[in-house]
C-alpha cells in the first residue's frame, strides 16, 4: 500500500474544527485521542473531555508520535490567535506562566478569586460548544468592543481583528494578502469564547501570525 499523500488532518481552524491543511503551525494542541489507531491519518472524534489545551512545539526534547494507537491526538494552530478562538487554553505543564497569566484574566473578569483548571477547562467548554445541539457557539459584541487577536465571522468567513482592519484565515491555513476595514457601527459575531476575549482586553499577550 502506497503511503498516504497531502497534509494529514491534523490542524484546527478558527471554528475549532480539525482539518487538513498546508503546514505544522506555531503550536501544537491536545483535545484527547481523537483517532483510532495507526497509518489512518484521520481523526474520528471531534474532542474527548472538555480540557482543550495549547502547547509549545518543544518541550524538554519530548516527541509525540502523530498517530500513535491510544495516545492523544497532537494537533496544530496557525497562531495562537486561532488557538484562542478554537477555544484551546495554555498548557499548564509546558507553558505554565502563560497558562497562569491566561487564567489570572479569566479569573478577574467576572470577579472570581480561584479558578482551578478543571473550573477554566469547564467554563471554556460551555462558552464555544453547545452540547445540545453539537455545534459551536458564537457569540454578539459590539464590533467597537473587540480587542485585537480576537476572530469574528464574516459573510466570507473567519477573520481576525488587528486594529481598524480584519485580516480573514484562509482555508489553506494562512492569512489574505490584504485586510479590510472593521466595521465602525453594529454587531459582530464573534468565535473567540468571551472569557479568552476578555483575556486579551486584559493584556494576554497572543502571538498572530507565523512565527
Amino acid at each position: 500500500m502506497s503511503a498516504p499523500s497531502g497534509p494529514a488532518r491534523n490542524r484546527v481552524d478558527p471554528f475549532g474544527d480539525v482539518v487538513a491543511a498546508p503546514g505544522l503551525g506555531a503550536w501544537m494542541g491536545n483535545r484527547g485521542r481523537l483517532h483510532d489507531g495507526a497509518g489512518s491519518r484521520d481523526v474520528r472524534r471531534h474532542h474527548v473531555g472538555r480540557a482543550w489545551i495549547t502547547c509549545a512545539l518543544d518541550f524538554r526534547g519530548r516527541r509525540v508520535r502523530q498517530w500513535d494507537p491510544g495516545h492523544y491526538t497532537p494537533l496544530f494552530f496557525l497562531d495562537e490567535a486561532t488557538a484562542l478562538a478554537a477555544g484551546h487554553r495554555p498548557c499548564a505543564e509546558c507553558r505554565r506562566a502563560d497558562y497562569t497569566r491566561f487564567r489570572d484574566l479569566v479569573a478577574a473578569a467576572p470577579g472570581t478569586t480561584h479558578l482551578p483548571a478543571t473550573g477554566l477547562d469547564r467554563l471554556l467548554h460551555e462558552e464555544r460548544w453547545d452540547t445540545r445541539r453539537r455545534t459551536r457557539r458564537l457569540h454578539a459584541y459590539a464590533w467597537g468592543d473587540l480587542p485585537d487577536a480576537t476572530f469574528v465571522l464574516l459573510a466570507s468567513g473567519p477573520a481576525v481583528v488587528r486594529g481598524d482592519d480584519l485580516l480573514a484565515w484562509q482555508p489553506d491555513n494562512t492569512y489574505a494578502a490584504s485586510a479590510v476595514e472593521r466595521p465602525r457601527t453594529g454587531t459582530a459575531s464573534v468565535i473567540t469564547p468571551p472569557s479568552s476575549v476578555e483575556a486579551l482586553r486584559a493584556g494576554y499577550p497572543v502571538q498572530v501570525g507565523p512565527l
